[in-house]
């Protein structure tokens, strides 16, 4: 699979499971959410310790979407692998998930693509859904122009994400004038 789907499917269960809700739609107490993060047996056996590759997971999970925001690292020793580790990570990746989903201008953002042109765009000299050129991709994602390439192969998300770095370092919506205007920003 590719990198971005394997994440989604990993901070898609890790959601599900901070959220406690099980595949028929029941709620979970939170000792059953552990097991079945955990992988281990019935609800009377209590195990300290858990497989610490699923705390990996879960921390490598918590970095990528705080990556992707800006946001600085959490950190947290993961030995010794127990479960109180394992919930705090579970915890920490579906609250980073779930702000990550939300920009904070994403109505703004998406009223520019609106007008600008679809998320797959790729008609020089600007790409994406955002119209993103070579500078503005090189100042404010230089990591994702490298490995990923252009703007037009990057999520939605990732295209606003870069966006609103942009509009945090001052350049407000100016950098779309037309567009902004045209939804009343600037």
């Amino acid at each position: 699979m590719p990198v971005s789907k394997r994440w989604l499917l990993l901070l898609m269960s890790a959601f599900a499971l901070t959220a406690g809700v099980a595949r028929g739609g029941l709620p979970l107490s939170g000792s059953k959410v552990l097991e079945r993060a955990a992988g281990h047996g019935r609800l009377g056996q209590k195990q300290k310790h858990v497989n610490p590759r699923l705390i990996h997971r879960y921390r490598a999970a918590t970095w990528h979407w705080q990556a992707l925001m800006g946001a600085v690292r959490t950190h947290r020793p993961i030995r010794p692998s127990t479960r109180k580790v394992l919930r705090f990570w579970v915890g920490a990746a579906g609250r980073a998930y779930i702000r990550a989903i939300h920009p904070p201008h994403k109505g703004a953002w998406l009223c520019i693509h609106r007008y600008e042109g679809s998320w797959r765009d790729s008609g020089d000299p600007y790409w994406g859904g955002l119209q993103m050129d070579r500078g503005f991709m090189s100042g404010y994602a230089p990591r994702y122009l490298l490995r990923r390439g252009l703007a037009d192969r990057w999520s939605p998300l990732e295209q606003m994400w870069v966006a609103e770095r942009a509009y945090r370092t001052g350049r407000g919506f100016y950098a779309w004038p037309n567009t902004a205007r045209f939804c009343g920003l600037i």
